[in-house]
């Protein structure tokens, strides 16, 4: 199984890249360590994270510099050969899932109205739209 799930901090504002037709960002998380030093503060690792497409855009477009996210992924390994000819290897948290860990300044609440409310229950309902609804009993009968 390869399954990474991290919170941490973005250390750069995202910039989004093309590679042929797909998108992607490519970013720094840091995280912090558990133990405690003894002067209070905590060291931090500096993971390497890849999104793509839909993902990165998201990204791109609501995180920057300092968010707190969390993370879930898979770790890809890799390699080149840079300038001078040497083979340098590569390790990075591919992005499948990430979350907003904080609320984002300035975004105002949501506002609901009825039409908004009524839109969203037939989204958590895709079967709205059939017909009427009909209850089942627990031995699966149709009740009257």
């Amino acid at each position: 199984m390869n399954k990474v799930c991290l919170n941490g901090r973005i250390c750069a504002d995202l910039e989004l890249k093309e590679a042929g037709e797909n998108k992607y960002t490519r970013f720094t998380l840091a995280v912090n360590r558990r133990v405690t030093k003894e002067d209070g503060t905590r060291d931090a690792d500096f993971i390497s994270c890849v999104s793509w497409n839909k993902t990165a855009e998201v990204m791109q477009e609501h995180l920057k510099k300092g968010s707190l996210i969390g993370i879930e992924g898979r770790i890809q390994t890799g390699s080149y050969d840079n300038d001078k000819g040497d083979k340098v290897y590569t390790t990075d948290v591919i992005v499948e899932n990430f979350d907003f860990l904080e609320k984002k300044e300035g975004r105002p609440a949501p506002e609901y109205t009825e039409e908004s409310k009524k839109e969203e229950k037939q989204e958590q309902d895709p079967f709205a739209e059939f017909g009427e609804q009909i209850e089942v009993d627990l031995d699966n009968n149709y009740l009257e």
